[in-house]
C-alpha cells in the first residue's frame, strides 16, 4: 500500500511549515481531530493578475484511516 498522506503537526506558533502541494488529489489531514480533506489548486489569469482557486471536498476514508490511528496511539 502507497503512503496517501503526511501527517504535518503544527509549529511552536501554531502554524504548520510551508508545503508545495500537488495540483489534484492534495490531502490536507488536521493534527487535532484527523478530518481528512482533499485539496485542487487552479492558477487562472484575472486582472490586475493572475488568482489561484482552490476548491475542497472531505475525504471520509482517509479520515477513518487517520482517526483509528489517533485511537490506536492514545490507547498506548
Amino acid at each position: 500500500m502507497t503512503k496517501q498522506y503526511e501527517i504535518e503537526d503544527a509549529q511552536k506558533n501554531g502554524w504548520s511549515r510551508w508545503v508545495y502541494p500537488k495540483k489534484t488529489g492534495f490531502n490536507m489531514a488536521c493534527c487535532d481531530c484527523g478530518l481528512v480533506h482533499i485539496l485542487r489548486f487552479k492558477l487562472v489569469d484575472r486582472p490586475p493578475g493572475k488568482a489561484i482557486f482552490m476548491q475542497v471536498k472531505r475525504n471520509n476514508r482517509a479520515t477513518a484511516q487517520i482517526r483509528r490511528g489517533i485511537r490506536q496511539r492514545s490507547a498506548k
